[in-house]
């Protein structure tokens, strides 16, 4: 079959090519018709060229691609930002719904206003293939959050002297007041570290030094992040891409 659709198109561009060569001789009437059937394919190859290019500049499903620190021991991106998800929105979206196999909405909400979409980038400067967009209409709750968790990878050797660090690109309609907060278990407790996302910049990065907890490194089981959003109501967020990467500190 691809031997044939290879023949077929062979024969085509060796006809419009001898037809291209012969068009200043060909009767009027011959040439009228050419034209016409000319300005109909060229306008199939048009829309052809015009969404293969639209396609091949996106993102590659799949990419793992993003800027790490150099001494970096281990990073990766979540797989609602790496691939399409099957059921990619939700709405009416109830406290404790997963979105994929690692994000989850948590709310107090008495009546959910809430949606969830994953949705494909296709901006020039995206290097994540798809992101999260989160509307909130009326809000009645009195907090609301998105849990990222973490793959057993990441605390695998994790030890007091790592920094944990998030990247992310976020845009909001309104101003809004969001909070990353690190959560690692060890054995019965819960190491917990806050940072407050700076505004005004889409992308943003915080960095938590595990020197200051307790952790106790023979026993972590656990880590998740937590992202907070204070006063949500009537506002639309979209979280473009978030990656997670971690590093030991320089020895003094």
């Amino acid at each position: 079959m691809r031997f044939i659709t290879e023949l077929v198109y062979r024969a085509s561009l060796a006809r419009w090519s001898r037809a291209a060569r012969v068009a200043g001789a060909v009767p009027l009437a011959q040439l009228r018709a050419q034209r016409g059937r000319a300005r109909a394919l060229r306008h199939q190859l048009s829309e052809f060229i015009f969404t293969a290019e639209s396609r091949l500049a996106l993102p590659a499903i799949g990419s793992n691609a993003f800027r790490k620190p150099a001494n970096a021991d281990w990073a990766w991106r979540p797989q609602l930002w790496r691939a399409g998800l099957p059921m990619p929105g939700l709405v009416a979206v109830e406290s404790k719904t997963m979105l994929g196999d690692e994000v989850t909405l948590f709310h107090d909400c008495r009546l959910s206003e809430l949606s969830l979409r994953q949705l494909r980038n296709t901006r020039a400067e995206d290097l994540a293939p798809f992101g999260l967009r989160m509307d909130v209409f009326r809000f009645d709750g009195s907090f609301l959050s998105v849990v990222v968790d973490l793959p057993k990878e990441a605390v695998e050797g994790l030890q007091r002297r790592h920094l944990m660090r998030v990247d992310m690109v976020v845009e909001t309609e309104r101003t809004l007041e969001i909070f990353a907060r690190l959560n690692v278990r060890h054995g019965p407790n819960t190491e917990q570290i806050v940072r407050e996302l700076p505004l005004g910049n889409s992308e943003t990065s915080v960095e938590f030094d595990l020197a200051y907890t307790k952790l106790n490194e023979k026993r972590v089981e656990q880590a998740w992040l937590d992202l907070i959003f204070e006063g949500p109501e009537m506002n639309q967020v979209t979280l473009r891409d978030i990656t997670f990467s971690r590093r030991p500190r320089a020895e003094l």
